[in-house]
């Protein structure tokens, strides 16, 4: 892959590529293991994937862009599966539509999970090569490696859309005992905390791997300005909701005003009133909304009218890196994928309302800003120049990672990137001011 589309990462032997390869993969069918055949072919919206869908596509990933490049003699599985699991790449030829992912019954599931095995089955062949092979593969590999950990985050955003569909609102897994999702919890003390302005650099200067959205380090410049200490919670954006955020249009941009009337929302996607209680969908079924916990399932345009509402603003995606960058954040105390817990926690009520909570992990937050290059930014040549460049446009950048990251897949550099009107992700709100 060209040098734009990624950092190469550390040599890595061929020992431990294999495994980090089964390790991936193995997450990715444990996330899937709770499903039954019929939910993995549904599609509810165009957003959405169907699980099957996905299993077969990161797979199709790897034939393509590693075992018909780098091992000898290798065949592709089945000659139309580039058709049915290429997701956006023109460079390859033509594909399914989005929208009609839903319609594809066959293969059948345990096809899918065959296609699985071969692929994996040669992949060891080719990883016991690793060593021999040009350093085009590592960072093919470990772009394969990020890219399966993103689809890993769709399995659990898009079942979770699935299953709520259902009129029976099936759990996809019980409550885990470690959850401290009580309904009553108190919330952490809220705090604004300072940050200087003067020019900063932003953007990934590291020695391993990152997207080439992060690439192009630069220098910006911000003024003073407070963040608050942690993500808005369920509580305090009830409070806007039963003040009438939702009916007031000072609060909101024209195209949210128009969405919020055509679409009716009156609340968080998930979010339903029953026996007069706000209770919200979850990967365990119908709850009772837990107050302290953090706003999550919100469009970019709800985010920016509860800071209105609020007196504050949306942080830019500048801010929000030179920010957390000031306070040092690290994954560490975050809510990721690995917890099982799917949904972002609450931060404990004693918590030091001094120090900055929660900028990686348990949900993304939205900044005013626009996916657009960094200034200096290169799209590489070919396919993969498609994985981001030709995306920027349209869309906002959100930070910081969410309860259905990967832990290892998170950096303070990661870009992710979603029109303002989604909701399906696990998207939260930080205030500036």
């Amino acid at each position: 892959m060209p040098s734009s589309a990624s950092i190469a990462p550390a040599p890595a032997s061929a020992l431990s590529l294999a495994h980090r390869y089964q390790a991936v993969r193995q997450r990715t069918e444990a996330l899937c293991r709770p499903l039954l055949p019929e939910d993995t072919v549904v599609q509810p919206m165009i957003d959405v994937s169907p699980p099957k869908w996905h299993l077969a596509h990161v797979t199709w990933f790897f034939e393509t862009f590693l075992l018909k490049e780098y091992l000898p003699g290798y065949a592709v599985y089945h000659p139309d599966y580039a058709f049915l699991f290429n997701s956006y790449y023109n460079s390859l030829g033509s594909r399914v539509n989005r929208a009609d992912r839903g319609t594809l019954s066959r293969p059948a599931l345990a096809d899918v999970y065959r296609y699985r095995a071969h692929v994996d089955e040669h992949m060891t062949q080719l990883l016991a090569l690793a060593d021999t092979l040009p350093a085009a593969f590592q960072e093919l590999m470990e772009l394969g490696l990020q890219h399966e950990q993103q689809h890993q985050e769709l399995l659990a955003t898009d079942i979770k859309y699935i299953l709520s569909t259902s009129p029976l609102a099936p759990a996809y897994l019980p409550e885990p005992e470690r959850s401290a999702q009580t309904p009553d919890a108190q919330a952490a003390p809220v705090a604004w905390l300072p940050v200087p302005g003067g020019i900063s650099r932003i953007g990934y200067e590291g020695s391993g791997f990152c997207f080439d959205n992060e690439q192009a380090p630069h220098e910006v410049l911000t003024a003073d300005f407070e963040l608050q200490n942690r993500l808005v919670t369920n509580g305090e954006y009830l409070q806007f909701m039963e003040a009438g955020g939702y009916r007031d249009f000072r609060y909101w941009l024209g195209e949210g005003w128009d969405l919020v009337q055509t679409q009716q929302w009156e609340a968080p996607l998930y979010w339903m009133l029953h026996e007069g209680r706000w209770h919200r969908f979850t990967h365990h079924g119908l709850q009772p909304v837990n107050m302290a916990a953090p706003v999550t399932h919100i469009s970019f345009y709800e985010a920016d009218a509860y800071a209105h509402w609020a007196g504050a603003r949306l942080p830019t995606e500048p801010e929000w890196e030179v920010a957390a960058r000031y306070f040092g954040a690290t994954p560490t105390g975050g809510t990721f994928l690995e917890s099982n817990l799917l949904d972002p926690q609450p931060l404990p009520a004693d918590a030091d309302p001094g120090r900055c909570h929660q900028l990686l992990g348990d949900a993304w937050e939205w900044t005013y800003s626009a996916y657009h290059p960094y200034p200096g930014y290169v799209r590489a040549a070919g396919a993969l120049g498609e994985y981001n460049g030709k995306f920027m446009i349209n869309q906002l950048v959100l930070r910081g990672g969410s309860c259905a990251t990967p832990v290892s897949h998170i950096r303070l550099t990661y870009r992710n990137f979603f029109h303002a009107d989604k909701r399906w992700q696990f998207t939260g709100i930080r205030l500036v001011r």
